[in-house]
């Protein structure tokens, strides 16, 4: 069987062929791969092509594919039982590990996806407030929820349709869009909606529009900001959450938020979601409170024994933090060394294991810059890697990922991969 073909049979009963947008391969030209097994630092097509993994599953495969420790707890799960609808132990400590490695967090509630737990911090904060008006950032996506579909990054800039269809506009004009980085514009929307915020959620660093970190003492700005206004302030740490550091990006920061969204390696690459903050929040969902969420599957067993193999690896080996800024440091200096000898309109954003390779002179801080890079270059860059062996996420507004198994042999090689690529896509 070949990926051509499984996604001609795809595009007869898939929407797109694909089950999330991005995976389509419509921005830079060409057709998927269709992965048939991963090890490591790698992943095999189903014609047995080999490459170099940056995907990593868009980002919950921090310690690699198939880590031995994270296979054999979702073994040892799956002679018991895969889902039961009630109360198990392992539920108990996934919060408990979460709250510990996430001060902020002090009740953690488990859901499915991180769409899911994004829209229910939502509902909580509008609950808890008293108010209905939102506040988010230009180009960072928090999923699908129709609240955050204004002006989003990810799947959405990709598609060239950031305010979807089937968005009621009487929703949408609850959702207010700063530009992140640019402090001005967020106090000038408290100030024009005095007493109707009930909230800002923000990407700590950014990951859905291409890697962009916060400028030094942005993040912090915004908390006053929020605390000035009435406001609760809300991280989405579902992309950063335990792969910036071990506490996450609140712990690189150094601000504490009312509500954090989790998701990705909590699940250690099962589906999984979760949101936590504050416990006078967080009690005031049901059944402590009125506010009401439910999910049937809702801390599966599999997700909770796999997520917890994972954070205990990360929270028994905080040198994996160090191992992975000095890969990415190594990946960020040959490309940077290669853009800079000669002079092309590239630049690199990376915090840590995330980084984004931008078709753009740069700076690049925020939509405005994201969204005028040369696109049309980033999908030859892109083919240029993949047929040097290395897979890169399909899209300019998708940050890549590196992993623990990402040894200094393969960074080599997608330095290597990296210089050839650029020079095709420049030429």
């Amino acid at each position: 069987m070949k990926s051509r073909d499984l996604f001609e049979r795809a595009l007869r009963r898939i929407p797109g062929g694909v089950n999330s947008p991005v995976r389509a391969f419509r921005s830079v030209g060409g057709e998927p791969p269709f992965l048939a097994r991963a090890k490591g630092a790698h992943v095999w097509d189903v014609e047995g092509r080999e490459y170099i993994d940056y995907i990593g599953s868009w980002g919950p495969m921090i310690l690699g594919h198939g880590h031995e420790e994270v296979v054999e707890a979702v073994r040892r799960q799956l002679d018991v039982g895969m889902s039961y609808g009630a109360p198990t132990e392992a539920e108990v400590e996934m919060a408990e590990l979460i709250a510990e490695l996430v001060p902020s967090a002090e009740v953690v509630r488990m859901v499915n996806s991180g769409t899911e737990a994004t829209m229910s911090a939502i509902r909580l904060a509008r609950a808890a407030a008293g108010r209905d008006k939102i506040l988010k950032f230009e180009g960072c996506y928090h999923g699908h929820g129709d609240s955050f579909l204004v002006k989003a990054g990810s799947g959405a800039a990709t598609l060239g349709v950031p305010d979807s269809p089937g968005v009621p506009a009487a929703l949408a004009a609850l959702t207010l869009n700063a530009r992140f980085n640019d402090i001005d514009s967020v106090r000038a929307l408290f100030e024009a909606n005095r007493g109707q915020v009930a909230a800002a959620i923000v990407e700590p660093v950014v990951g859905n529009m291409g890697c962009i970190p916060p400028k030094e003492g942005f993040l912090k700005q915004v908390r006053e900001a929020c605390d000035r206004a009435g406001a609760l302030l809300i991280f989405d740490e579902v992309m950063t959450g335990f792969r910036v550091a071990l506490g996450g990006a609140q712990a690189r920061c150094g601000v504490r938020p009312d509500l954090t969204t989790f998701g990705k390696i909590i699940g250690g690459g099962l589906p999984v979601g979760a949101y936590g903050g504050r416990r006078d929040l967080m009690e005031q969902l049901a059944p402590s409170g009125p506010v009401y969420q439910a999910g049937t599957l809702s801390g599966n067993p599999l997700a909770m024994a796999a997520g917890l193999a994972t954070l205990r690896h990360l929270k028994a080996h905080p040198e994996i933090y160090e191992q992975l800024e000095k890969r990415g440091a190594a990946l960020e200096k040959a490309a940077r060394a290669t853009i800079l000898q000669n002079d092309w309109p590239v630049c690199v954003n990376r915090v840590g294991s995330m980084a984004t390779i931008f078709l753009h002179p740069g700076p690049v801080r925020s939509w405005d810059e994201a969204s005028a890079c040369d696109r049309g270059r980033f999908a030859r860059y892109h083919r240029a890697m993949l047929e040097r062996g290395v897979l890169m996420p399909p899209s300019q507004f998708e940050a890549f990922f590196l992993s623990a198994a990402h040894d200094a042999e393969i960074i080599d090689k997608t330095a290597a991969a990296m210089r050839e690529s650029l020079a095709e896509a420049m030429g």
